[in-house]
């Protein structure tokens, strides 16, 4: 087996990240009218490499986010394991004063190593990468030299280090933002190499005319 180019993108804008609302898995949220600027614009910038298999989560907003690659020629398909973390009784609640400090308390947490620490009804980093990685051997054994893989923001971190192997406590070290873009290696010894970071391209106000 060759290498693989591997692009991983996070998905278009929703209306809960405009409001800085967490969804996590448990929020099925479609991408609002600027995370469709977004995907047309991401389009442009990525249609005219060839993907021969293209990968999405269990979750509206990814799907919608790289549906123009999706022509009926490549094969493309839905994974579970690629949805983002589940912040359990958090998803979906305005973050006032005392979740927001609770929030990035949270956070410190998995900074200093406590990576099973979880909110109530949620998932742990180590609870995520788990299915993750379940989720990437499924994609790399089965085929293709160029893959499309559109998932989530906090999931996209804790992949990149388990790809990279990096300590999983450094996770917030990879950023994200909607339509962000990580360019990924992968050899036949299974291991990673990131090529680049791309953030969420941006066309011009005519050029997106054209295409919304």
């Amino acid at each position: 087996m060759g290498s693989k180019k591997i692009y991983v993108v996070r998905h278009g804008q929703t209306d809960y990240n405009l409001k800085g609302v967490v969804q996590g898995s448990g929020i099925d949220a479609p991408i609002n009218e600027n995370g469709q600027k977004q995907a047309a614009a991401f389009y442009e910038e990525y249609k005219h490499i060839p993907f021969d298999r293209i990968y999405y989560s269990g979750l509206i907003r990814t799907r919608q986010s790289i549906e123009r690659f999706i022509n009926g020629k490549v094969p493309h398909e839905s994974i579970p394991e690629l949805n983002e973390i589940s912040w359990g009784k958090y998803e979906g609640l305005p973050m006032d004063h005392q979740e927001n400090e609770y929030y990035h308390n949270m956070l410190k947490k998995w900074a200093s190593g406590e990576l099973d620490h979880k909110i109530d009804g949620g998932e742990s980093p180590l609870d995520v990468a788990i299915r993750l990685r379940k989720a990437f051997d499924h994609i790399v054994d089965n085929g293709g030299s160029k893959i499309l893989v559109c998932m989530h923001g906090r999931a996209i971190r804790i992949l990149m280090s388990v790809l990279l192997n990096y300590e999983l406590r450094y996770m917030d070290v990879f950023k994200h933002e909607n339509l962000c873009c990580y360019e990924l290696t992968q050899y036949a010894d299974r291991t990673f190499r990131m090529d680049a970071y791309r953030p969420t391209p941006v066309l011009i106000k005519e050029e997106l005319t054209k295409i919304i």
